[in-house]
């Protein structure tokens, strides 16, 4: 049986988004896939052998039974358990210690690791994938005692994906001090000027330590689109509109700054 898992893995054609989730999982994890769709992911995971077990939920009753065709197609109904249910609730508390959560906003994703309470005990790893709103998930990260590990920036099929990879740090006063490292509003000196914890958190520490083409591009797309909304914010006759605007300049002027002090191939990192 493990023999026909592994040929069917090798049909399999994962994104190349999903491919670099895949990459990020532990040996031997214990693996959650939230929001799971048609289950690719811990479907090839367990078929590789690289996982154990795990379990596959999404909150769709459409998905969740072409991800239950897919898993019974590869014969690994007995590592993977498809499951319907709104984000962590189709968890245990203590039943996985691996993570992903990929393709939704970071708010939705931030409410959903929050409503989790108990079932993110023993949850050491965390691989996340947010589309918009990545600020809100770091945020979220810090606030709950995990740091990041990884970040990276994945251009695919004409969108660019961010994708994180944190840990657990079991002792407060640790996880503090890693966080602080980590979001250090002089992390890019001295070529650039102290960076702001809040733009820290939208462009991502780690991200900004190598600030790459995709990076640029990334920003450089998002300062147009906050062009479009300064226009339209500029038009408005009140106090709350003016003030908005005003502050939206600020913040798009530091996003050029710092863009203007990266060089590709450079790494910002002391």
């Amino acid at each position: 049986m493990m023999n026909e898992s592994k040929e069917y893995a090798a049909g399999l054609k994962l994104s190349r988004r999903l491919a670099a989730l895949a990459d990020w999982v532990p040996e031997g994890a214990r693996f959650a896939d939230i929001g799971t769709d048609h289950a690719l992911l811990p479907v090839y995971l367990a078929a590789i052998g690289r996982i154990p077990f795990a379990v596959a939920g999404d909150v769709h009753a459409g998905p969740a039974e072409a991800a239950r065709r897919q898993v019974e197609a590869a014969g690994l109904s007995g590592v993977v358990s498809v499951r319907l249910g709104d984000g962590l609730s189709v968890l245990s508390p203590g039943e996985v210690d691996t993570v992903c959560i990929a393709g939704m906003g970071g708010s939705l994703m931030v409410r959903l690791l929050e409503a989790a309470g108990p079932r993110l005990q023993g949850v050491r790893t965390l691989i996340l994938s947010p589309h918009v709103a990545e600020d809100q998930v770091r945020r979220w990260l810090v606030d709950r005692q995990y740091a990041l590990e990884d970040e990276r920036l994945l251009a695919e099929d004409g969108e660019t994906y961010t994708l994180m990879r944190a840990v657990y740090v079991a002792d407060a006063a640790e996880a503090a001090a890693r966080n602080d490292r980590l979001y250090d509003e002089a992390l890019l000196t001295p070529r650039c000027p102290d960076v702001p914890r809040e733009l820290l958190l939208a462009m991502g520490p780690l991200l900004l330590r190598e600030a790459g083409e995709t990076f640029r591009a990334k920003w450089r797309a998002e300062l147009a689109k906050r062009e479009k909304i300064l226009a339209q914010l500029r038009l408005g006759q009140s106090a709350g509109a003016e003030e908005k605007a005003r502050a939206w300049e600020e913040e798009s002027r530091r996003i050029e700054e710092v863009l203007s002090c990266t060089q590709e191939g450079r790494p910002l990192s002391n």
